[in-house]
């Protein structure tokens, strides 16, 4: 019996907002025609004393990107996630990050030598986009797909359903909850509603009737769900926002990028409410035009409060 090799990988899901856009960082793929791809370098202990400095380098050489705010997601290790049948190549087990990157530094002209672009990260799954209303593909094409797969015949039809209600928000009382991206995409992977998993070859397709979002390389869109639902919690205990934001900003430009990432409206009056009695930011005494309109007063993070309390993150209501 041969020796199954594992070599290890380490996978970045990079973040920026320009205007109202959240993006991704795309590495150009390695073949003419292959999807769309997440940075990915192998960890190689001789070079790198750790995962996240393995990580600063390649990205670096791949992206010509300098990376601030590292976070480690997960350990992706499914078999097969980077094998085609019969491939007796080594097992690839992947470490998966969160980087957040300030737009005017991601706009380096060395990224651009390198073929490496921002993506919208909605294109990707673009049932998330709730800021324009309920996606009308959710009812047109998820939940039709998803109901026939959870009525299926099968031990786990109960679990199936429940799965899907608590997903989706169907049911009455129900609703649906921003931070389950992951969840929502691997109901989707297993019932063969995506085309990485007819692609995989894994799970009978379900048919559906339009594309669900851009694929992308092997398991990279579950990485990039796993990254998006990290941040969509995160932005509520953590100052972790102020990590996609000019140092100075106006109230308007925080609200854009909060309703960027989380994918929905945020209740304006409320939101400036909670920002202020939280004290989360200051005034600079400075303002901006940028706007053509009437100049906005320019704030910045307070830093203070992160000794004053521990979940200083961004709280806000429905629109």
């Amino acid at each position: 019996m041969g020796t199954l090799q594992v070599e290890v990988g380490l996978n970045a899901a990079i973040v920026a907002v320009g205007g109202d856009a959240p993006l991704v960082l795309i590495v150009p793929a390695a073949e003419p025609g292959e999807p769309d791809g997440l940075p990915f370098g192998p960890f190689d202990p001789l070079r790198h004393r750790t995962f996240e400095a393995g990580l600063r380098t390649f990205v670096g050489s791949q992206a010509g990107l300098s990376l601030g705010y590292v976070e480690q997601l997960y350990t992706f290790g499914d078999r097969g996630r980077h094998r085609a049948a019969g491939d007796a190549a080594p097992h690839v087990v992947s470490v998966g990050y969160l980087a957040l990157a300030r737009m005017e530094a991601s706009a380096d002209p060395a990224l651009a030598e390198t073929g490496a672009a921002w993506r919208c990260f909605y294109r990707y799954f673009p049932w998330e986009d709730w800021r324009g209303g309920r996606p009308a593909v959710i009812d047109a094409v998820i939940l039709p797909g998803l109901l026939r797969w959870a009525a299926m015949p099968s031990p786990r039809s109960e679990e199936r359903a429940s799965r899907l209600r608590l997903a989706f928000g169907t049911g009455e009382g129900a609703s649906f909850d921003e931070e389950r991206v992951l969840d929502r995409y691997e109901l989707l992977y297993e019932a063969g509603l995506v085309e990485e998993a007819v692609r995989d070859g894994r799970f009978p397709a379900v048919s559906a009737e339009a594309e669900l979002g851009t694929p992308m390389r092997f398991d990279h869109r579950r990485i990039l769900a796993t990254a998006i639902a990290r941040l969509r919690a995160k932005l509520k205990y953590r100052p972790v926002i102020f990590e996609l934001l000019s140092p100075t900003f106006t109230l308007t430009e925080l609200q854009t990028v909060a309703e960027a990432i989380a994918g929905r409206h945020i209740h304006k009056q409320n939101f400036r409410r909670f920002v202020e009695t939280t004290q989360l930011v200051e005034p600079t005494g400075q303002s901006s035009s940028a706007t053509g309109g009437r100049p906005a007063a320019l704030f910045r993070f307070r830093q203070e409060v992160l000794n004053e309390r521990p979940s200083p993150g961004i709280r806000f209501g429905r629109a």
